[in-house]
């Protein structure tokens, strides 16, 4: 009811979601025929869709290599997620994980759903490892080999400072920055990019992916997770998971504001790597995410609802999002117009609204200097239209249509 809703609001959401819908549907055709590489595909489809999508524009070895690069790294992500396993048990196997890739029959029963079925069928993953070139096979293994070491350094660490706050994203998501430049390089179809610029593409995710997920991490069970920095929520609360109460709904707001003004401090990076990249597929494999961070930000910046439930954008600005990303012109106007989103939230009375302030008019700056705002129409910012009853009748014949057409299709497989 809620996605009918919002397509009623947003009627021109509708034609990208059925490009996503169909292109999603085409991507699932195209998994190869070998077992384990069917597998990495069908897993890939499996836990994260969206990504498998963008991957599949990639050209044929990159796109293997990324889709193993991406597993990996989501098989050692579990092994470190999942709070049963003992210490003593997690931090071997994080430490040695890049070894492991070379094992075909190699593979830890951990996780949950599909996490569970990548590490009980892992073999499949280490043998597609086993036949990607030599470049992109010791970048996968130097990328997992950091980023095992680093988790396992964290998990007997809390993190405290804001130095460990970004040297824990260091390791769990600027790696993968890292790793997926080379990977690009090895292609033959980039420079490599600087590592300070690598490694803020994969901060800015992480730290929004750390926001979004508050309530997520601190309700985990049988363990909580606390990646918020004790440097800034000691601020505001005695305890990290004191934010979700409801009687310190303000100090959480401000708290959750200092965060996303720590993230926005990336965006600039971020905008100088996707400005290098040259090929049209890397280009929107990278800038695709990007765009969907700021946006979560801008949703989540002064919205108490963080603490509460999830808060993410509408699957319709998403499906757009996918559709229109082609370009700088188009990167540089959907960060400005989601800080414009954000900007007028600022609350002048927020301990930290004149540094979020300035961070917001620095990307509005960077993204001004491109010069090329004033040549596109915004698919972001929207007056709300008015439609007619002609107008909504319309809107659900294409409904009856589609899921006619949908059930039809069903019934003949």
């Amino acid at each position: 009811m809620g996605s009918l809703a919002a397509m009623l609001r947003h009627p021109d959401d509708l034609y990208p979601l059925l490009k996503l819908k169909m292109a999603s549907r085409q991507a699932e055709k195209q998994i190869p025929p070998e077992p384990h590489w069917a597998f990495c595909y069908s897993m890939l489809h499996k836990v994260s869709r969206s990504f498998a999508l963008v991957i599949q524009q990639l050209g044929t070895d990159l796109r293997n290599a990324v889709c193993i690069f991406y597993l990996v790294l989501r098989a050692l992500d579990t092994v470190e997620d999942d709070t049963s396993i003992p210490t003593d048990v997690k931090v071997p196997i994080l430490i040695a994980f890049h070894r492991h890739v070379y094992d075909r029959e190699w593979h830890f029963s951990c996780g949950t759903k599909e996490y569970k079925v990548l590490m009980d069928q892992f073999h499949h993953v280490s043998t597609a490892f086993l036949e990607l070139g030599k470049g992109y096979q010791d970048a996968i293994e130097d990328i997992t080999k950091r980023m095992g070491a680093g988790m396992a350094k964290f998990i007997c660490k809390e993190v405290e400072s804001i130095d460990d706050y970004d040297e824990y994203c260091y390791y769990v998501a600027g790696l993968v920055g890292l790793g997926l430049s080379k990977l690009f390089y090895a292609s033959g179809t980039e420079d490599l990019a600087p590592d300070s610029l690598s490694n803020s593409m994969g901060l800015f995710l992480q730290k929004t992916n750390i926001i979004r997920d508050y309530l997520e991490d601190i309700n985990e069970i049988p363990k909580c997770r606390m990646f918020w920095p004790r440097e800034i929520w000691s601020k505001y609360v005695n305890k990290l998971e004191d934010l979700k109460y409801e009687e310190n709904s303000d100090k959480a707001v401000q708290c959750l504001n200092d965060m996303v003004t720590n993230a926005l401090m990336h965006v600039e990076d971020c905008l100088k790597y996707m400005s290098a990249l040259r090929d049209h597929a890397i280009f929107r494999f990278c800038a695709i995410p990007q765009i969907m961070a700021i946006g979560t930000l801008a949703l989540c910046y002064n919205n108490i609802e963080v603490f509460r439930g999830v808060v993410k954008m509408r699957r319709g600005l998403t499906a757009k999002v996918i559709d229109r990303t082609n370009n700088m012109t188009d990167v540089n106007l959907a960060f400005y117009d989601f800080s414009n989103i954000l900007k007028p939230k600022i609350n002048k009375n927020d301990p930290n609204a004149t540094k979020t302030l300035s961070r917001v008019e620095a990307i509005q700056k960077a993204c001004m200097d491109s010069g090329v705002l004033n040549k596109r129409k915004s698919y972001i910012i929207q007056s709300e239209l008015r439609y007619s009853s002609t107008m909504i009748v319309i809107f659900f014949i294409i409904l009856a249509i589609i899921f006619s057409y949908l059930s039809s299709t069903r019934a003949s497989k």
